[in-house]
């Protein structure tokens, strides 16, 4: 029931690909984990874990404002959902990337232990 309706939420070329599947094999999926691992495998670019983990290590304010940096930041982070990086890494990270000026100053100074008070 749940792999028919998530079949049938598909749009474009997963869900061609899906019904393609499923038409030379009507018991495919056999489950919600198959066919979102399947999907995954054939859709996911190669080593994207590997890409998100170095944008988010190598991450710079460049000419970005502070909140498109830290948003940038953020979302990198949720990125690596395997194996994900410590919290004073990231802290780490985001200050070391912050142009040299006030803000970094003001980071350097700060005892930050969570990104909540980033």
């Amino acid at each position: 029931m749940q792999v028919t309706f998530a079949v049938s939420n598909l749009t474009g070329r997963a869900k061609t690909s899906a019904l393609g599947l499923k038409l030379n094999d009507p018991n495919v999926f056999e489950s919600f984990k198959i066919l979102k691992s399947r999907l995954k495998e054939t859709f996911e670019p190669p080593r994207a874990k590997f890409r998100a983990r170095s944008a988010l290590l190598r991450l710079k304010q460049g000419k970005r404002d502070v909140h498109a940096y830290a948003q940038q930041l953020r979302y990198l982070a949720s990125s690596v959902t395997e194996n994900p990086v410590d919290e004073h890494t990231l802290i780490n990270v985001s200050i070391y990337g912050l142009v040299d000026g006030p803000v970094k100053t003001y980071m350097f100074r700060e005892d930050f232990h969570t990104l909540k008070r980033l």
